[in-house]
């Protein structure tokens, strides 16, 4: 009897879904005809969807967020604890657990050292460009306010996080877009913006942001804001010179250098925070996706003591200081969920196994490279890795966007759940994207390079 009610509440479900329910980045035409996709329940690597069929996820939710896994009781017991100890209150007051995860994230960030919370990672964004434009009013009459911003790179859905963001498709229809944000070249080797390769170049693409600054008016230019690798943009790696040089250029111009680890961020790549792999301290960092493995909504913008202390000043002065709030970044669980969360990175060891496997990663679908002409670059750091499709290797052709969901939904089909660049530009949706949780170990990444590998036999 209990299975025959949940198979009844799991039909309504899906009933209620296609009546009324408005999925993100979806099509809902075909679900006239056809149910939605509805995932039920997931255990470690694995989901299962309404009719019972286990996938593997490959992809951490969906958006590289699910970092230590699914059902991890001790996540959930210390969300529950802290709900009923107290479930929120405006942090324009403090709260232990929030009070707590502000001194272990500045642990994890030498040189950081206050932390604002919201929900989200297009908020902490938002926050960050908020710090930048009123210290341009508060310190400089309003003149250094612009907030420079890299080609691919994609940093949130609200209209001034799209303002800030590469992403041609993902910006296409929502302008006009706010003053103040202005972009320069991105920084993939694979499809160098300046027709050169590595071991002949002097790294344009970072010496390109003096020139943007030049071309704006140093005395213009507040803070200038990257990924880390940029990610739903292809999963983009900078050479190792790249930050070195923008940072030397942000100092150089008194702009700000804002990191968004919304993604990276939490062990993703093998460090606790992707800038960690390159020689550079900026001035802000964002995160949000798997600073709570996603058990609660939570983000943050973190900042040295230096920016918080310009806002500091005589409670007379009624304009000096941060004056924001996220109604949401009060909620206690969030919190609670990142706390148990680093918990289970420091104490299961997963950031060395994010490198370990990671490595292993990469030599499998190096394999699959030399195996299928189609696999035009592989690039990444950790369990966060990309292999650029295309039609040709000598013209770097890209697969079309359907050529490369065709190889995403023939992996779904095996049972295993793989990622794509999606509506992001005009000819560059041509990259798969991995990032399983960091709990993966060899079984779970040869089945996603088998099921790769099978989908691509049968393309080719």
């Amino acid at each position: 009897m209990k299975t025959d009610r949940i198979e009844m509440e799991t039909a309504q479900a899906i009933i209620s879904d296609r009546t009324h329910a408005w999925h993100h980045l979806t099509q809902h035409k075909p679900f006239e005809e056809t149910d939605p996709m509805m995932i039920v329940e997931g255990k470690g690597m694995r989901v299962k969807d309404a009719n019972g069929r286990e996938y593997l996820d490959a992809v951490s939710g969906g958006v590289w967020t699910v970092n230590v896994g699914y059902g991890r009781e001790s996540i959930a017991k210390a969300v529950h604890d802290q709900l009923l100890k107290l479930c929120y209150f405006a942090n324009t007051v403090g709260n232990i657990p929030a009070a707590q995860l502000s001194e272990k994230l500045t642990e994890k960030l030498p040189g950081m050292s206050r932390v604002y919370y919201s929900n989200s990672g297009s908020e902490a964004n938002e926050k960050a460009y908020k710090i930048v434009r009123q210290l341009a009013f508060m310190y400089n009459e309003g003149r250094k306010h612009k907030i420079i911003f890299r080609d691919r790179d994609y940093h949130g859905t609200t209209i001034a996080a799209l303002s800030s963001t590469g992403q041609f498709e993902r910006k296409n229809q929502y302008g006009p877009f706010l003053e103040g944000f202005v972009e320069f070249p991105h920084c993939c080797c694979y499809r160098c913006p300046f027709g050169k390769s590595y071991d002949h170049c002097e790294i344009d693409c970072a010496k390109s942001l003096e020139k943007t600054i030049l071309k704006e008016g140093p005395d213009t230019v507040g803070g200038v804001v990257l990924e880390p690798i940029t990610a739903g943009g292809g999963v983009i790696l900078p050479v190792p010179e790249y930050f070195p040089i923008i940072q030397q250029i942000c100092r150089k111009y008194d702009v700000l250098l804002h990191i968004d680890e919304v993604v990276c961020g939490l062990g993703r790549t093998g460090k606790w925070f992707g800038h960690q792999h390159y020689d550079v301290q900026p001035d802000i960092v964002t995160m949000a996706k798997g600073v709570a493995s996603g058990y609660a909504a939570i983000s943050c913008t973190v900042t040295t003591e230096k920016i918080f202390n310009y806002f500091k000043a005589d409670p007379s002065e009624r304009m000096h200081y941060f004056r924001d709030i996220s109604t949401f970044g009060g909620c206690t669980g969030g919190p609670a969920a990142a706390l148990e969360t680093i918990r289970i990175l420091e104490e299961e060891k997963l950031l060395e196994n994010v490198t370990v496997m990671g490595a292993y990663l990469m030599d499998r679908l190096c394999e699959l490279q030399d195996k299928y002409p189609v696999i035009g670059d592989i690039r990444g750091k950790g369990l966060f890795v990309g292999a650029e499709l295309v039609q040709d290797r000598a013209s770097k052709t890209p697969f079309t966007e359907s050529m490369t969901a065709d190889i995403v939904a023939n992996c779904l089909q095996q049972g295993v759940i793989v990622g794509r660049t999606t509506r992001c530009f005009q000819e560059f949706n041509n990259t798969l994207t991995l990032s399983p949780a960091l709990i993966a170990g060899k079984p779970e990444l040869d089945e996603i390079i088998s099921a790769i590998d099978s989908a691509l036999s049968a393309t080719a």
